[in-house]
C-alpha cells in the first residue's frame, strides 16, 4: 500500500471513538465486517467502565455482523443502540435484557432513512477494504452494506483495510446511491445483471482518519448438513414452482429468484438445481451462500445480484482463485439496491423467505420468540414480500421436538400479513392462498402444512368461533402460546378452557 495515509494499531483508532459516538459499521452478515477496530472499542469501553465512566456507542450496520465486531461490544456493554437485524447471541441476549435499545428496521430503508435525518446521523464510519487510493477511492471487500451512505454522511472515516480479500475484486461491485424525494428517478435496472453505478467507492479523502491494515477472512460460519425435514422443504418448494411453469402461472423462461439465509434456504437452493423442470436461472437477492456458488460453478444459476458474499472460508477462497469466473456472474450492490421494492416489483422477483411461525390465515412472525423476545429481525424479507411475483414462505412444520407448532391460530407477533403472503411450506406439503378467503387458507394450511399431530387441535379452534368471516376468539388465539409457557409442550391445549369465556 502506498498511500498518504496515517496507518495506526487497532488500539490507536480505537482512542478516536467517545462515549456517546454514533458509528456507522460496513459489512452485511459477517461479510465485509470490521475484524480488529471494534475489538479494540470493545476493550477501551471495559476501561471506562472499570474506571467508573460511562462508555458507550450507536451502531448502524447493513444487517448482522460478525462476532468480533457485534459479539465483543455487547459482551463489553458498550452499545446504546443498534438497528438493523442482528444475530449475534450475546447481542441478542444484551436487547432481550433491554440493555441495548434495538429497533427493528427494513434493511432496503436504513440507508435512505439516514439520509432523510430520521434518525441520529453517524459521526464516524468504519469500514472495510481491499485497496484505495490517495484520492479516496476504495475498493470494498465481500459486501456492500450501507457503506455508501456511511462513509458520505460520517465526519471522519476509519479505514481496515484487508489484505487477506484480494485487490482483483475491483469491478465486482456497483456502487450506486438514489437521489432523495424529490428528485428521485427509477432505479434502472432491468435484470440481476445489469449495472448502473461504479465499481468503486469514491469519499472525500479529508475525511479519513487512519488505516488500520488486516489480514483476516470473514467470519462466516458453516450450515448445518441438510436433514430430512429441510430436504423435503427444499423439495417441496421446488416442485410446486416447476408445477408452476407447467400450468403457465410463471413464464417458461421462469424468473429471478431472491432467497433467505440459512439452512432451510440452502436446502431449498439445492432443491432448484437439482430439480429437471426448473431452468437455469438468475438471482436478485441480499445474501449470496455456498449453494448458490455451487449451483453457478455447474450451470444452474446463470448470474446472481446481492449485497454480500456471506459464504465459508473454503467457498471465498475458491471464488478468489477464480476471480474471472465469477466477476461475470456475480455483482454486488448497496442493500437499499439489491432490497429494493420498485426492482422487485419490476422483474417479477420469486421471493423465498423463512418464518418462525405462521398463523392458518397466513400471517407471518419471522423475528420474535413466543411474541416477546427478539430473535434476529425482520431484515431484507418485508423489502420483498410486498413486491415479489410470489411470495413464499417456509418453515419446519414444528419445533423443539414437536412441542411447538410452527402453525398456530395466531401468530404472536406480525411481521408479514395475510396479504403479502401467498404460499406457505412445510415439510409436509403445499398451501396455496391465492384467491382464498380466510377460513379457505385455514383449511388449506392446515391439511397440506401442519403436523398431524397438531391438525385436529387447530381444526377444533377454528370451531370455537366459526361463524364469523375471520374465526377468531379473543380469547383463545394466544391459547397454544399460553399452554406452551405454562406446560412446556402445545400437544397440552385445552380448548374447553376457552369455551364459555
Amino acid at each position: 500500500m502506498q498511500t498518504s495515509f496515517q496507518v495506526v494499531s487497532a488500539a490507536e483508532a480505537a482512542s478516536y471513538i467517545n462515549d456517546g459516538d454514533v458509528i456507522g459499521f460496513s459489512g452485511f452478515t459477517p461479510a465485509g465486517s470490521t475484524k480488529e477496530v471494534a475489538v479494540a472499542i470493545a476493550d477501551r469501553a471495559k476501561s471506562f467502565h472499570a474506571e467508573g465512566k460511562p462508555f458507550k456507542i450507536g451502531m448502524y450496520t447493513g444487517a448482522s455482523t460478525g462476532d468480533s465486531l457485534d459479539g465483543v461490544l455487547a459482551r463489553a456493554n458498550a452499545v446504546s443502540f443498534r438497528t438493523p437485524y442482528q444475530s449475534n447471541k450475546d447481542l441478542r441476549t444484551s436487547i432481550n435484557d433491554n440493555n441495548v435499545n434495538y429497533f427493528d428496521m427494513h434493511l432496503s430503508m436504513i440507508a435512505q432513512e439516514l439520509r432523510y435525518g430520521f434518525m441520529p446521523r453517524p459521526n464516524v464510519a468504519i469500514i472495510e477494504a481491499c485497496d484505495i487510493t490517495n484520492d479516496g477511492e476504495i475498493v470494498l471487500t465481500s459486501a456492500v452494506g450501507i457503506t455508501p451512505t456511511i462513509v458520505r454522511l460520517a465526519d471522519k472515516i476509519i479505514i481496515e483495510l484487508n489484505h487477506y480479500h484480494p485487490k482483483g475484486l475491483k469491478g465486482i461491485h456497483d456502487i450506486y446511491e438514489p437521489l432523495d424525494p424529490p428528485y428521485r428517478k427509477e432505479i434502472p435496472i432491468y435484470k440481476p445483471s445489469d449495472r448502473i453505478g461504479s465499481p468503486t467507492l469514491k469519499i472525500d479523502p479529508k475525511k479519513i482518519l487512519c488505516i488500520v491494515e488486516t489480514n483476516k477472512p470473514d467470519e462466516v460460519g458453516g450450515f448445518s448438513p441438510i436433514d430430512d425435514v429441510t430436504k423435503r422443504i427444499g423439495e417441496n418448494v421446488a416442485n410446486f414452482l416447476a408445477n408452476e411453469i407447467k400450468r403457465g402461472t410463471i413464464p417458461p423462461q421462469f424468473l429471478p429468484i431472491q432467497s433467505g439465509v440459512g439452512n432451510i434456504a440452502n436446502a431449498v437452493m439445492a432443491s432448484l438445481g437439482e430439480n429437471p423442470g426448473i431452468p437455469p436461472f438468475e438471482m436478485y437477492t441480499e445474501v449470496i451462500q455456498d449453494s448458490v456458488i455451487s449451483l453457478m460453478k455447474q450451470g444452474s444459476i446463470k448470474f446472481a445480484s446481492g449485497c454480500s458474499l456471506t459464504v465459508t472460508t473454503p467457498v471465498l477462497q475458491d471464488i478468489y482463485a477464480n476471480l474471472d469466473f465469477f466477476k461475470e456472474r456475480l455483482v454486488l450492490r448497496p442493500q437499499e439496491i439489491s432490497n429494493s421494492p420498485e426492482v422487485s416489483r419490476r422483474m417479477g422477483l420469486i421471493a423465498i423467505n423463512t418464518a418462525l411461525e405462521a398463523d392458518i390465515f397466513g400471517n407471518i412472525n419471522s423475528t420474535h420468540v413466543m411474541g416477546t423476545k427478539m430473535m434476529n429481525g425482520i431484515g431484507g424479507a418485508g423489502d420483498f414480500t410486498r413486491s415479489a411475483y410470489l411470495s413464499i414462505y417456509t418453515t419446519p412444520s414444528t419445533a423443539k421436538g414437536g412441542k411447538i407448532s410452527a402453525i398456530v391460530p395466531m401468530v404472536s407477533h406480525v411481521d408479514q400479513s395475510e396479504h403479502s403472503v401467498k404460499i406457505i411450506i412445510t415439510e409436509h406439503g403445499v398451501a396455496d392462498l391465492r384467491g382464498k378467503s380466510p377460513i379457505q387458507r385455514a383449511h388449506e394450511i392446515i391439511d397440506n402444512c401442519v403436523a398431524p399431530e397438531y391438525k385436529d387441535i387447530l381444526n377444533d379452534y377454528l370451531k370455537i368461533h366459526a361463524k364469523d368471516q375471520t374465526p377468531h376468539c379473543l380469547c383463545s388465539c394466544f391459547g397454544m402460546h399460553s399452554e406452551f409457557l405454562k406446560s412446556g409442550n402445545m400437544l397440552n391445549i385445552d380448548w374447553k378452557e376457552y369455551e364459555n369465556k
